[in-house]
């Protein structure tokens, strides 16, 4: 398992700011490893399922699960649900085991009334939040005790579909770009083409 302080230079680097959400996913994606008894994904070993959403407060959250997990949308082996919901699942596709995490409600409303929250309601962007507000929530989220503030579920059996990557790929006969075959579209007229110049969703 990583060093959390290790992860957390890692994903302030990626995360781009300091407050107190992003710590908070390091956490939780972490602690759902350590159940799973996983190491983090360097391929499609692992899947999140996030209940995230957007233009909610502290979707941060899922840029630290990304960060401790290696799932990323990159490799395909992350979805967010829109639930807007402090929370996700951690499946492990060798063995289909997997474990949902959430966030407590009562540890989560406490949050949304920090000084930090307070500070971003007013329209101040996060890194121009002052170190002595940041500082000491983000100290107290790297060393609260996980069950203080994480509801962590049963294990779970899944079916996990072991989904092989695409590697062919053909230039759209509209535009050229060459687009994996399983995304392009045929026209009317036969020709097989990316979906925006199909003109479909």
């Amino acid at each position: 398992m990583q060093d959390l302080q290790e992860i957390m230079t890692v994903g302030m680097k990626f995360h781009g700011h300091k407050c107190p959400a992003m710590p908070l996913g390091i956490r939780a994606g972490l602690a759902a490893m350590k159940v799973l008894g996983v190491e983090r994904s360097q391929d499609k070993e692992l899947f999140v399922r996030a209940e995230t959403g957007k233009g909610h407060a502290a979707g941060c959250f899922l840029d630290g699960i990304m960060t401790a997990t290696g799932c990323t949308y990159g490799k395909s082996n992350i979805e967010k649900l829109y639930y807007n919901k402090m929370a996700f699942t951690l499946v492990d596709n060798k063995t289909g085991r997997s474990v949902r995490v959430s966030l407590k409600p009562e540890f989560f409303g406490q949050a949304l009334n920090s000084p930090f929250v307070q500070k971003r309601k007013e329209g101040i962007p996060p890194q121009d939040i002052p170190a002595e507000i940041a500082d000491p929530i983000i100290d107290k989220v790297l060393t609260i005790p996980e069950e203080n503030f994480l509801a962590i579920g049963e294990i779970m059996e899944e079916e996990v579909s072991g989904k092989k990557g695409m590697f062919a790929a053909k230039p759209c006969e509209i535009c050229g770009e060459l687009t994996f075959v399983n995304k392009l579209r045929i026209t009317a007229d036969g020709k097989a083409v990316c979906i925006p110049c199909s003109g479909y969703k």
